[in-house]
């Protein structure tokens, strides 16, 4: 197990390595003089090489990879184009706002996706699996903004239980925040209830007709025993990928749920960013970004070689 960990995390520095290279890349063939963006309208040609020069955009792009990736790594991640402060301290306030915000989201969506899936899944062509799945497929149709709007207009504006509003103060602690989370964390788990539960059902109902089942039913096995020790423990592993995608998502992808509630995570942030060229701030969210989603899919790695010991012997 320790040298299946230790090949993961060579892979994950790799990744990291080759990711970094891309988004640099990326933000090289932006549309826009970033120089002339920032600069007045009036501005002189001179004025806007001064300012080019200032921001590094003259040298070439291999000395700009190498000087940005050398300071990142060092916790030196630069100073925003368009708001002239320092990188590292805005996106880590953001990334806390997106942390908040992915461990409510999780632990609504996990829990109910998964015993809506198991369930549906055990009661294949049983009103219960007709009704859940009913309801799965009618989510998953909805935008996440309509998600958003009918939430607000039931829980905030109908019945007065949640704020409509989820902009809360800069340096907010997680109790302070946690009236303001839920509604656009219910409304993620709306977007991922669809998915986590069709694929549950359909692992559950595969592994349900696996000759292994019958096989520890005829041993003697209780119900309960078959379904918790070897259906679910071989039943969960595509689902574990799903969720360890969705941590990603979570953390800088929902860019129109944080817009429809006026929350400051990343992916709000990565909006302001481009907008405005900014490339040390775009630079810095992504790398953060892709970050969580490799540890993520690392720690689904690991689980799916302790949960199905073959894969780490391959």
């Amino acid at each position: 197990m320790g040298r299946f960990a230790l090949r993961r995390l060579g892979f994950l520095v790799l990744t990291l390595l080759f990711t970094s290279v891309i988004i640099f890349s990326i933000t090289q063939f932006l549309p826009g003089d970033v120089a002339r963006i920032l600069m007045p309208r009036d501005a002189s040609e001179e004025a806007i090489a001064a300012k080019r020069t200032e921001l590094g955009l003259d040298r070439s792009p291999l000395v700009q990879y190498g000087t940005w990736i050398k300071g990142f790594i060092v916790g030196d991640w630069g100073r925003s184009f368009a708001w002239d402060i320092p990188v590292r301290p805005r996106v880590t306030e953001a990334l806390v706002n997106s942390l908040m915000l992915a461990t409510v989201a999780l632990a609504m969506a996990i829990p109910l996706s998964l015993a809506l899936g198991i369930w549906a899944g055990l009661t294949e062509g049983r009103w219960p699996d007709h009704i859940i799945s009913l309801f799965s497929l009618s989510v998953v149709g909805l935008p996440e903004f309509v998600t958003g709007v009918l939430l607000i207009e039931l829980l905030a504006f109908y019945l007065g239980w949640l704020p409509a509003n989820s902009s809360i103060a800069p340096g907010s602690s997680f109790a302070d925040a946690f009236p303001f989370l839920i509604l656009p964390a219910l409304t993620a788990t709306f977007v991922l209830l669809a998915y986590v539960v069709r694929l549950t059902r359909a692992e559950v109902i595969e592994q349900l007709n696996r000759p292994y089942v019958r096989t520890a039913v005829l041993k003697g096995l209780s119900w309960p025993s078959v379904v918790v020790r070897h259906v679910l423990r071989n039943a969960l592993l595509p689902t574990i990928t799903v969720i360890a995608i969705s941590i990603g998502w979570l953390i800088g992808g929902i860019i129109v749920i944080e817009n429809v509630f006026n929350y400051p995570g990343l992916g709000r942030l990565l909006l302001s960013a481009v907008d405005h060229r900014d490339f040390p701030l775009i630079q810095a969210i992504t790398m953060v970004v892709v970050f969580g989603v490799v540890l993520s899919n690392l720690a689904a790695d690991l689980l799916y070689a302790w949960l199905d010991p073959r894969i780490r012997y391959e």
